[in-house]
This record gives structure tokens, sequence and C-alpha cells, in this order.
């Protein structure tokens, strides 16, 4: 993943804080990310679901609205409809530097303001929402205590998520006027409804009422036992996971993604944890370390996709000479796990006390195999070219670009 930091002025003429994460292919198609309300681009959740959705090869442009985050301008100054119109004018840029967005995602608030904004971005062919409300006002209950002396005065402080934001009149009376249901029935966009049955600050109800105004197409994932904010890190990845494959079905994606390189392995790693994303040729994957030594365990680790590689090319060696064969194997099954260890009286140890690497290997053959035949494939198996590779001399050549 290759995260570019940017901005670009809304109408107001305001400096918006924004990045774009691209996939290490060509993207398969370009996705626009509306944070929940008084949140920012940097919220957790927000970057797992990015990251998530690029790792399966969409370009992800996330931004602060106004008045939140980087971005400049005073929250008591925005609304509901500049938040849509900063919405547009992302879009805008990205057309103007990439690729208009097809995709569109949208949590809480920002699940609202997709919708809405769809309507004035003709490249949109799916839509996805996060905990959203089924009408932009109610997030007002968020400050019901605070409403009387907002409409008195004119504005008040209000504690969001034990942060103070002053809302004005004029954000109250904006959220009022918008007709979210007429918007929903007139979308004429894919819609996946994303929301969790114990979400206690927008209900499910909300879920309900949108289904229920949408066309079809129209879909449902329930994120149980989630909290609104996708506060858990597998919640968020996994919603992140679940919009990346339903878009496939309305965006009509490219099934092979570019592999910009002449090496046949990509892989690239940001600055903010291990996790890496690698494409091996058409095929996107993540490594990462375990949580205990600072990873995020959100793939494999190096020498778990070295196993991998060894026991991959092992049951595909073997299969492809029992074809040949005609013998009846039904199935390969490999175990292996790999160790550093002392190599006492072993010829391999150039030093005393050397420590060197062991890789065990266990094979599970099926099938109506005699003993010659079982004999024969356990030899086979250290023919594979992968084995070959791990216990020949290798030379690696590196050098910097």
């Amino acid at each position: 993943m290759n995260t570019k930091k940017i901005t670009f002025n809304n109408q107001e003429n305001l400096t918006l804080s924004a990045e774009i994460q691209l996939p290490l292919q060509k993207p398969l198609a370009y996705a626009l990310f509306a944070h929940c309300f008084t949140c920012n681009k940097n919220f957790k959740a927000v970057q797992h679901i990015a990251e998530a959705l690029t790792s399966m090869g969409f370009a992800v442009l996330l931004f602060d609205f106004a008045g939140l985050g980087s971005s400049e301008g005073d929250f008591q100054d925005t609304n509901f409809s500049s938040n849509i119109e900063d919405l547009v004018t992302a879009a805008e840029y990205m057309q103007e530097h990439w690729e208009s967005p097809s995709l569109l995602i949208g949590h809480s608030l920002g699940g609202a303001a997709v919708i809405q904004a769809a309507h004035h971005i003709s490249s949109v062919k799916a839509i996805a929402t996060i905990g959203a409300p089924s009408s932009p006002d109610h997030v007002t209950h968020l400050f019901d205590e605070q409403l009387e002396e907002i409409n008195r005065s004119g504005k008040a402080t209000v504690n969001i998520g034990g942060r103070p934001f002053t809302i004005k009149k004029q954000f109250i009376d904006d959220i009022g006027k918008k007709d979210k249901q007429a918007s929903i029935k007139q979308l004429k966009r894919a819609l996946l409804i994303l929301h969790s049955p114990q979400d206690n600050i927008v209900g499910i109800n909300n879920a309900a009422e949108i289904y229920e105004q949408a066309m079809h197409p129209k879909s449902f994932i329930s994120l149980d036992k989630a909290d609104h904010l996708l506060t858990n890190k597998d919640d968020s990845l996994y919603a992140g996971k679940v919009i990346a494959q339903w878009a496939e079905r309305y965006l009509e994606l490219s099934k092979a993604p570019s592999l910009q390189t002449h090496q046949q392995v990509v892989a690239q790693i940001g600055k903010d944890s291990y996790t890496t994303h690698i494409l091996a040729g058409q095929h996107p994957l993540l490594a990462d370390e375990p949580e205990d030594v600072g990873g995020d365990n959100l793939g494999p680790t190096p020498y778990e996709l070295l196993l991998a590689s060894l026991g991959a090319c092992t049951v595909m060696t073997l299969r492809m000479y029992a074809d040949r064969k005609e013998w009846p194997l039904e199935e390969v099954e490999v175990h292996l796990s790999h160790k550093k260890d002392y190599a006492e009286d072993c010829k391999e140890a150039k030093n005393d006390g050397e420590k060197i690497d062991f890789i065990e290997r266990e094979i599970t053959l099926k099938g109506d195999l005699n003993k010659e035949q079982r004999e024969r494939l356990l030899e086979i198996s250290n023919k594979c070219p992968v084995h070959k590779t791990l216990t020949s001399t290798n030379n690696i050549t590196t050098k910097l670009l």
C-alpha cells in the first residue's frame, strides 16, 4: 500500500487535509470515504476499513471534513450541507488527478452524507453505509440537553466523545431541511447497509428504515457485537473486506490487476505498523507480525509464508507426479514448522554453537496406495522446486532504486 498525503480546497476555499491509499497494482476502482460526525480520517476504524479495501485492490481517498482533523475551518461554521459539498469537491479532485470514485463509503452521519452526495457524483455506481442514521437529524440526540440553549442563544458547547464542540442553530436548521428518505428512494445505485444490532448510538431500526426506503439492488450485513465506532479492529477490517467483495459485483471490475514492476513480486510497508502489502503476480496478500511483538496479526509472518511456499510446492508436485503415473492419490496434506537451533554434531554447521534453520515437514497421503508408491512419493517430495531452492546455494542480489 502506498499512502500519499494531499490537500485540496473546498467551495469555501478552505484547505482540506486528505490522503489517498493506493494498492501495489493498478487500482481496480477508486473509493471515497466519509468519516463519522466529529471524527477524522485518522480514526483507527477509518484506517482499518481503508486498509482492508486497499489490500483487495481498491484505491481509497480519506479526508477530514472542514473544521475537523487537520483541515482548515471552524467546526461551528460547518453543517451537513457543507459536508456534502466537501464530498463532491473531493470527488472532483479525484477525477482531476486519478479517476472519479465509483464507490462511496460513509460511517455514521458520513453514511447519510454519501447518500446525498451520490446524486451529485455521476461516476458513483455503489454506496456502502456503516451505522448510518435513517435521517440526518438523528444526530441531535447527542446533544438533546443543549437543544433548548442552542435554539435560545444560537449556539452551545456540547461534549461529544469526550471532546467539546460548539454547535450553532444553523447546524440544527440545516439537517432539518434534508429529506433523506426521498434521496434514498431516488438513489438508483447499488446500496450496502452495514449495521450492528448492538449499536446504542444509532439504533438498528435505522438500518431497517434505510433498507425499506431503498430500491434494489440493496443488501444488508449485520456487524454483530460491534459498537458504533467499530473500535474493535476485527470489526472494522471485516467491514472493509465485505464492502470490497460486495462492490466487485456492481463495479464491473477487472479480475486481473496489473503488476506495475518488471519483477515477479512486490512487497511494501509503511511507517505505522509491520503490516506488509504484497502483490505476487496478480494476487494481493498481506504479511504481518504477531501482536506480542508489535504487529497487528493481519497476515502470516515471513517465515510462515516461506513454509506455505514449501507446503504448496510439495503438494502440487506430488499431485502432478501421481496424475502422470495414474496412481490413486486422493489427497495430500503437509504440515510444516520452522525453528532455529544449535547444530550440535551437525556437518552443516560452520562454527561450533552456530544456530541453523530446521524445517520439519510431515506428509499425509490419502488413497489406495501401496508401499512402493508411498515411498516413491516421499522421494518426489524432496524434489519439489522450492525444496531444491531452499537446500541449494542461493545468491540474492540487492540494489537501491
